[in-house]
């Protein structure tokens, strides 16, 4: 019974919010492994591009709730969240016309346009700011749990219980409709394989006719999609502050370095290998400890190899590693 009791927290704590997280590491990665693979450089402005996006759909959300708008058992925010991409796809539009336009004109090396996305980004993280201020704001409605502690105790009769938050579950599988919609897309449809060819060999593509303003375009609108989700689901499972969006910059660029630059698979595979590493390192063992061994062996502490303080350490710890030791990545991308 103890060994079922540990399994339970282990699940609890570990299992399902490492898959939830790193369902949200694998959208925003793939935006960024897009935007490396297609237009060949690294756009710092993602993370507050994820912020946009959640903000439109935030202030949607609330004008739908004050309209008695509601999802029954689901948040109001996934009625909001297909105006929130249409927000954040004006928004990276309307940048690439002004400002990324002149530089792909000029044929600027990436580092030029890396410094230039900075810039980018501190201009969104003020104009966010600005709008919708500093501070956590929380907009989830509806049903909270799909099972709670209490319902699972009772149903199973083991000490520890198991919860599995609505959130949760909406961000697995939104992500997982999100991930088949982009293979599809990029593998089946004629302009998905024009994409593809254009990242592959952007001399030949032009050569056998693609349109490369077609292709960026397509492009912008895809990763403000999948920015605006993830960022979404972000705030919906823990909370919406502008700032933390650009804190969790660095993991989601871990995740896409880590299973390798332009390659999609990649970077779902890197947003798990990430998520998985912060919250097993920052986990306090104690109570599984406690159940698998004997009282003289359990530990007096939290057995606690990190403070949850330090959890974007260890994206940066790994993404060192990476860089060193297999630049391309886990898949083979493209190196840094």
């Amino acid at each position: 019974m103890d060994f079922l009791n540990a399994i339970v927290a282990l699940l609890n704590f570990v299992v399902v919010p490492a898959t939830v997280y790193g369902s949200q590491l694998a959208l925003g990665a793939l935006g960024v492994t897009l935007i490396y693979g297609i237009l060949r450089f690294s756009n710092f402005a993602h993370g507050d591009t994820m912020a946009f996006g959640a903000m439109v759909t935030i202030l949607v959300t609330w004008a739908m709730q004050a309209a008695g708008m509601s999802f029954g058992v689901l948040p109001t925010a996934l009625l909001a969240l297909p105006f929130g991409i249409l927000g954040a796809i004006a928004l990276v539009l309307l940048t690439d016309r002004v400002v990324y336009r002149f530089y792909r004109a000029q044929k600027a090396k990436p580092v030029i346009l890396v410094i230039v996305s900075m810039g980018v980004m501190f201009i969104y993280n003020g104009l966010i700011r600005f709008i919708i201020g500093p501070n956590d704001q929380r907009f989830a409605d509806g049903a909270r749990f799909i099972i709670s502690h209490r319902d699972f105790k009772e149903m199973t009769g083991l000490r520890e219980g198991l919860a599995i938050k609505t959130t949760q579950g909406i961000t697995v599988i939104v992500a997982v409709l999100c991930v088949l919609a982009l293979f599809y897309f990029l593998n089946r449809t004629k302009t998905g394989k024009s994409m593809r060819a254009y990242s592959d060999n952007e001399d030949l593509a032009l050569l056998s006719g693609i349109n490369p303003e077609r292709v960026v375009m397509v492009t912008w609108i895809i990763v403000a999609a999948l920015a605006t989700i993830a960022g979404t689901l972000y705030g919906l499972d823990k909370s919406y502050k502008p700032f933390v969006f650009l804190q969790l910059l660095l993991p989601v660029f871990a995740a896409a370095i880590v299973g390798g630059l332009g390659n999609p698979l990649g970077a779902i595979a890197g947003g798990f290998v990430i998520a998985f590493s912060e919250v097993l390192v920052t986990y306090a063992w104690k109570k599984v400890a406690n159940y698998v061994l004997p009282e003289a062996l359990a530990p007096d502490g939290l057995a606690q190899l990190l403070s949850t303080d330090y959890k974007f350490a260890v994206s940066f710890v790994i993404l060192l590693i990476v860089l060193l030791f297999r630049p391309t990545g886990l898949f083979a991308g493209k190196s840094v």
